[in-house]
């Protein structure tokens, strides 16, 4: 081997394809490929990423908030079923945004702090809606005299 030439490597598909339809011993050996060192692999994951938006500290809290309003019984999705109510997964996912609004204070921007600090609030006040018990008849309300 020279020293300009860098040696490649082999990647086989050894998967059966017997299960996708259309598929042939042709397909396998298609999928035999020389890998040059510095060469991207094309894949569907690949493909995807590409086209996924860009992961930000906002998309994560909104992420996890989302998470959090599933597990209160919001449906997001009409076509998804729904997600049974699972509070205590609910306030796991609050305090990690706690925990987060702590160890990020000062190392956040304007619009990443407005993010976190509204979505927690949002998230507060469901799970305390959802955990208290509610005013039935038999239950007294606290009213304000004059």
């Amino acid at each position: 081997m020279s020293g300009t030439e860098e040696k490649g490597f082999v990647i086989r598909d050894r998967r059966s394809r017997t299960d996708e339809p259309g598929s042939s011993t042709e397909d396998s050996a298609s999928a035999t490929r020389t890998q040059q060192p510095g060469d991207a692999v094309s894949s569907n994951a690949d493909r995807s990423q590409s086209e996924e938006i860009p992961l930000t500290f906002s998309s994560f809290v909104f992420s996890l908030g989302t998470s959090a309003l599933m597990f209160m019984g919001e449906q997001l999705d009409p076509k998804q079923p729904k997600v049974p109510v699972n509070l205590s997964q609910a306030k796991e996912i609050i305090n990690i945004l706690s925990m987060l609004d702590e160890k990020t204070r000062g190392n956040l921007t304007s619009e990443e702090k407005s993010v976190l600090s509204d979505m927690l609030y949002a998230l507060r006040m469901k799970y305390v809606d959802l955990a208290s018990p509610p005013a039935g008849p038999g239950t007294r309300q606290a009213t304000k005299s004059p």
